[in-house]
């Protein structure tokens, strides 16, 4: 779509990153959609910045039904859908200094009730799994199941789907206002004007921004930078290496290509909704904390960038009618675990708006955690 002048939908999904694709494929089946979106190309901002990996303990324990439940729909996806998984073996090792032996023991218990395969380390173990550590770095926990995602391919072949399903997309279109009538919306965009039965905010960072352009309260969606940082080291650290994160969420880092590692400080700092760049000092902290932990010699800075992840004042993904505007849903706060939980997101979603139950994994989870009626 690129002229949106005098246009008609079901659905206007504003924003095609991950969380949007991922509703216009499950969508348009069933109902007329479309997608606007204000940059040049889809998914410029958090989708196209992820770490890019599934961990099912990242985002804690209320989070983690989401990420459980999308395990199979990105692990063995529909043949018609990918013929390829996009999930591939990492492993996750959470590690502590010795003070923090508690809390990784707490980890492991909380994780493990809620059946997720996690294994005390001793000292040795390791050491056999991340080979130079310092001295101190004794605490740790292994999560096996911890995978890579391809994240690039799952947003493009979300992207697919809803194209060939009828669903359109309109680039450089973005929300300036709407309101709501007797007969749906009618929404002005940078291409003209749209009128819609449903409008769906699956904008991200600019989630309340839209929001309040369509007259609608915000939630209170906060957007924060997080920088990362690709290392190259002067020793031969191999591409397999696990995710490493600290229990107290100092940092992580992964194994990226033979000698190379990805690298976060875990920053969380407020910014307003915009296309971020990483911070020197942000950089600087990230070695800092990584020349803490290994012994490893850093050849090269290769590249670095930031991203936005954008939280609900609880922490918890928000997803649904709003509680005064039924025809206005949220698809907004995923965080830094919107990625690895979007099939369960999008599955729930799409059935409150017409789609057939998702798999019996999904349908399992109750969305009543997520909804933004909490807020009211």
């Amino acid at each position: 779509m690129t002229d949106a002048a005098s246009a008609s939908t079901d659905v206007l999904i504003v924003g095609a990153g991950i969380a949007g694709a991922s509703l216009a494929a499950q969508l348009a089946p069933y109902r007329r959609v479309m997608m606007i979106e204000a940059e040049d190309v889809a998914g410029f901002h958090s989708t196209g910045r992820s770490a890019a990996f599934w961990q099912e303990s990242y985002g804690g324990v209320r989070v983690q039904p989401l990420t459980a439940a999308s395990a199979q729909a990105l692990a063995s996806p529909d043949p018609g859908f990918s013929d390829r998984p996009f999930l591939s073996p990492r492993g996750a090792v959470v590690i502590g200094r010795s003070g923090e032996a508690q809390a990784v023991d707490a980890f492991v218990t909380d994780f493990g009730a809620q059946g997720v395969e996690v294994d005390r380390l001793t000292p040795a173990a390791l050491e056999a799994r991340v080979a130079g550590l310092r001295d101190g770095w004794t605490e740790a926990a292994w999560e096996p199941s911890c995978r890579d995602i391809d994240v690039g391919g799952l947003h493009a072949a979300y992207l697919r789907a809803g194209r060939r399903a009828g669903a359109s997309l309109g680039l450089r279109t973005p929300l300036v206002s709407a309101r709501r009538g007797r007969d749906g919306w009618m929404v002005e965009t940078g291409q003209g004007m749209i009128r819609a039965a449903v409008i769906i905010n699956a904008a991200g960072a600019w989630a309340d921004r839209v929001a309040e352009r369509c007259g609608v309260a915000p939630i209170g969606i906060q957007p924060f930078r997080r920088t990362m940082v690709q290392l190259r080291l002067g020793i031969p650290v191999p591409a397999s290496l696990p995710l490493v994160s600290h229990i107290g969420g100092a940092f992580y880092f992964k194994g990226e290509g033979e000698g190379r590692v990805w690298l976060s400080p875990h920053d969380e700092t407020p910014s307003p909704p915009c296309d971020v760049a990483p911070e020197e000092m942000d950089v600087a902290v990230a070695i800092d904390r990584f020349q803490s932990v290994v012994d490893w010699p850093i050849a090269a800075v290769e590249r670095k960038w930031a991203g936005l992840r954008s939280f609900a004042p609880d922490r918890l993904p928000v997803f649904g009618a709003d509680p005064h505007q039924r025809d206005f849903i949220w698809c907004a706060g995923q965080g830094g675990f919107g990625i690895q939980t979007v099939p369960a997101i999008s599955g729930l979603l799409a059935e409150q708006l017409g789609a057939p139950s998702p798999s019996a994994a999904i349908a399992a989870v109750d969305p009543a955690p997520f909804s933004p009626r909490r807020f009211a």
